[in-house]
């Protein structure tokens, strides 16, 4: 019993520990999505258009709006049909980001809110206070970085993954530190009654955040879902147009790669072929 208590704990700790390592994917996918995107680019979404830039890699900067495409500093001649496409595109873009703003606060939530569960079951006394008044700092910071940033029509995936990151990594080492202790303590104090009411703590908690936080993923599920067909209509707007750089390259503003089962799958179709 001693071991299984521990071996729980463990797991647990190892959940919240890679959290943050999670927030670094910088791409967005899911199983309604056509394709995988991400962007190498920060976007500014202000009245004056969209600004796509970089500090690596060249072009460094792109503006659209109404249009028309500079890119770094020079105007691109498009045509007319092209236009057409970049306005839809702009707008479709302005629609974009205050849906992922509003899953980026959701998502961000219920994060602390699982945390702030497994803080009210397993912290005592002064740490339990500590670590809540910590939880509620961390978050309503989290929240406003997001405010100020894609909230605000500024994307930067690197920037959103250290935000992510950087407000709970302090509490999730203090807060698996607290659990183990606790799991620790109880397994080696021979007191089976201690033992049995941590684990019936643990039971209870799991239930109780299965059902609360799969009522709430699913329901942000949901809204991620509906940001696959907006992401699939900018990809064929992209695909669509003609606009060339001074390289003869295509004006690319995402990236757009096949979803990794369809390569797998198409590799597998490749070497029953071969083999045949």
């Amino acid at each position: 019993m001693r071991h299984a208590l521990i071996a729980g704990t463990a797991a647990l700790a190892l959940t919240f520990a890679v959290l943050p390592a999670q927030a670094k994917n910088a791409s967005f996918s899911t199983d309604s999505c056509k394709y995988d995107y991400s962007t190498p680019y920060d976007v500014d979404v202000t009245p004056a258009g969209l600004s796509f830039h970089r500090t690596d890699g060249v072009p460094s900067k792109i503006f659209v709006h109404d249009g028309a495409v500079r890119v770094d500093g020079k105007d691109v001649a498009v045509s007319r049909g092209d236009a057409e496409s970049l306005r839809r595109y702009e707008e479709g873009v302005r629609r974009l980001v205050p849906q992922i703003a509003a899953i980026a606060r959701e998502g961000t939530s219920i994060g602390f809110s699982a945390m702030t569960s497994v803080t009210m079951a397993f912290a005592d006394g002064d740490q339990r206070s500590h670590l809540l008044e910590k939880l509620k700092r961390q978050q309503a910071e989290a929240l406003r970085k997001i405010d100020e940033g894609i909230g605000a029509g500024h994307w930067s995936a690197d920037r959103m993954a250290e935000n992510v990151a950087g407000s709970v990594s302090d509490s999730v080492g203090e807060l698996v530190g607290s659990v183990t202790s606790s799991a620790v303590t109880a397994a080696l104090s021979g007191d089976s009654a201690k033992v049995a009411a941590l684990e019936e703590k643990g039971r209870s908690l799991d239930k109780a955040m299965d059902r609360e936080m799969d009522k709430r993923s699913k329901a942000l599920d949901e809204r991620a879902s509906q940001i696959c067909p907006q992401l699939d209509a900018l990809a064929e707007l992209q695909k669509g147009w003609s606009v060339r750089l001074d390289d003869g390259k295509p004006l690319e503003l995402m990236t757009i790669k096949p979803k990794q089962h369809d390569h797998d799958e198409d590799e597998h179709a490749e070497k029953k072929v071969a083999s045949s």
